[in-house]
């Protein structure tokens, strides 16, 4: 009951604290930099040939977003979306754009994941507004501020479409961290 209680109140106070964040010209000016970035490691070989694999294949067998969350970090599943050379390569980005992402993930046709630079809270994102606008419209997407849970850092969420000639093939997911947003601004 108190551990609940606990996380409830925490919940509660991200919320607030997410809630009192203001997207001005300068934040949105970021946000739109990301967008771009976040649009050209979509377009790269390494991303493209990853999500045209996973099409082939489609979502792991028996894996829905409740047994996800039950699984660990450990498991050789979810090691191997961070280890495969899409998840590798997703990596290096976060790296290499200084503080710009505190997590990118890459999901294929039907939501389901296809790499990540660490573990997400979902398997499958389709039906969320992340995957879908994109997905559907060819067109990026950008989030609210908010907590996330998976990177465990106040961030807003930017989404772009994978294209494959034209088509859209998958969505590409980044968090942008907060703290580094409101650098910009100052």
């Amino acid at each position: 009951m108190m551990r609940t209680m606990i996380a409830f109140l925490f919940l509660m106070t991200a919320t607030a604290q997410a809630a009192d964040f203001e997207i001005t010209p300068a934040i949105q000016a970021e946000l739109e930099k990301g967008k771009a970035i976040l649009a050209a490691i979509a377009a790269e070989p390494a991303i493209l040939a990853a999500v045209q694999e996973q099409n082939k294949k489609g979502p792991l067998p028996g894996m829905d977003n409740a047994k996800w969350k039950l699984t660990l970090r450990t498991d050789p599943i979810v090691e191997g979306f961070r280890s495969n050379p899409a998840g590798q390569f997703l990596r290096t980005q976060i790296s290499k754009n200084r503080g710009t992402f505190n997590e990118i993930f890459l999901s294929a046709a039907n939501g389901e994941k296809v790499a990540f630079a660490e573990k997400t809270t979902r398997y499958i994102h389709k039906g969320n507004p992340k995957f879908d606008v994109p997905f559907n419209t060819g067109k990026p997407w950008q989030g609210g501020p908010e907590f996330d849970e998976s990177s465990q850092t106040y961030a807003i969420q930017i989404a772009v479409p994978v294209m494959d000639q034209g088509k859209t093939i998958g969505v590409l997911v980044a968090g942008m961290n907060l703290s580094h947003l409101s650098r910009s601004d100052r």
